[in-house]
């Protein structure tokens, strides 16, 4: 591929999404396109009901969407929220400021239990909250990509069960790398997105929707909504249909990349997610950089390290890419320079954590850090791999 570094080392796409798409999902993405409303087309869409609910961990039907995972967090707002009706938000990173931002743009009244992030919202504070107001939606993210932690969803579904108010989770960056049980823990909408543990290219965007929850969006008051309808949605999709034209390759690679995972089978693929998170993070504190965050509630599919002074994030960054062809994270939002972030979601490797922290390694030693002892990161995920 043609970038912008000169080295000769091979493109490595190692950020938390979008990620490196596997060569088997590639080839079906080029595969001749079908009639969008064909039985080809039908059959495929069947398939992908059949084989992603677990990954939901739901009997309720996954709706569709040619669309960003922002724009699936919309769609779950705007079809159960009215103007002026009360949202409350739990925020923990930069994705629950996204959720909380959409619910004000819709017009919602939000109230917001913001956690230090790093942390996870505290059932007990949402349990207070919920006798103070009447809320329509209490919305959080799942696993916070942005500071790497999880939340107890759960423990907050348990709130909302004998409640009116509905439960809506983003989990983007959660689903296929880690458990969603979203009937037992009694969430009502739950969105994803393509680009992540599900390994295809961005494009598509997935909801689960609860019974409770379609009460709600089958009601005329809602917000105005077209394309984001889950009326429409529904109404099609026990005929394996979507409401409008759906992106038939990307479904195509959606369908290869599901076999895959349950060729794997679920309990691997979460396992091989902690696995290989929970070395990577090793080595990486081996090295000098501290794990981010509680890591009581630590992702299986975003690594997230704390960057000593002097050294920033983005110098960490940079020498990756331009020396290593590495592509990781840094922040975009008040804690950039202070975290480095790498994904541990997909199709990856052990070979893959132990490249990350190799190249790891001597961009630190390049940057003036202090590694304790050579290869000491490396050893430090080998141990934890044992």
């Amino acid at each position: 591929m043609t970038n912008a570094s000169p080295t000769v080392y091979p493109y490595r796409l190692r950020i938390p999404g979008p990620i490196s798409v596997p060569e088997r999902v590639r080839q079906a993405n080029a595969k001749p396109v079908v009639n969008h409303r064909g039985a080809e087309m039908r059959a495929i869409l069947g398939e992908i009901q059949r084989l992603i609910k677990p990954l939901f961990g739901t009997q309720a039907p996954v709706l569709t969407f040619g669309s960003s995972g922002t724009g699936v967090m919309e769609a779950s707002l705007v079809n159960v929220l009215a103007p002026g009706e009360k949202v409350l938000a739990l925020v923990h990173g930069q994705f629950g400021e996204r959720y909380a931002q959409i619910a004000r743009a819709l017009g919602a009244e939000v109230d917001v239990i913001e956690s230090e992030w790093g942390q996870v919202p505290d059932p007990q504070q949402v349990a207070a909250s919920l006798d103070k107001a009447q809320y329509r939606a209490v919305v959080t993210v799942h696993n916070e990509s942005s500071t790497g932690a999880v939340t107890d969803l759960a423990g907050i579904g348990a709130l909302l069960r004998d409640r009116d108010t509905l439960f809506l989770v983003d989990s983007i960056s959660g689903l296929a790398g880690m458990e969603l049980r979203q009937d037992e823990w009694g969430v009502d909408i739950a969105v994803t997105g393509s680009q992540k543990a599900l390994m295809c290219p961005p494009g598509l965007g997935f909801a689960s929707v609860s019974d409770k929850a379609r009460k709600v969006i089958d009601r005329d008051d809602r917000c105005s909504r077209f394309y984001f309808d889950m009326r429409k949605a529904l109404a099609g999709v026990d005929n394996n249909e979507t409401a409008f034209t759906c992106p038939v390759s990307l479904l195509f690679g959606l369908h290869e990349a599901l076999t895959m995972i349950h060729e794997e089978g679920l309990p691997q693929v979460f396992a091989r997610h902690k696995r290989l998170s929970d070395a990577l993070r090793a080595g990486c504190v081996a090295l000098g950089l501290p794990a981010f965050g509680d890591q009581a509630a630590a992702s299986r599919t975003v690594v997230v390290a704390s960057v000593p002074e002097p050294l920033t994030g983005g110098a960490i960054v940079k020498h990756m890419y331009e020396n290593y062809n590495t592509v990781i994270a840094g922040a975009r939002n008040k804690l950039s320079g202070k975290v480095i972030r790498i994904g541990t979601m997909g199709q990856i490797s052990e070979a893959d954590i132990l490249t990350d922290l190799h190249y790891l390694e001597r961009t630190l030693t390049a940057l003036g850090h202090d590694v304790p002892t050579p290869g000491c990161g490396v050893a430090a995920a080998m141990a934890s791999l044992r």
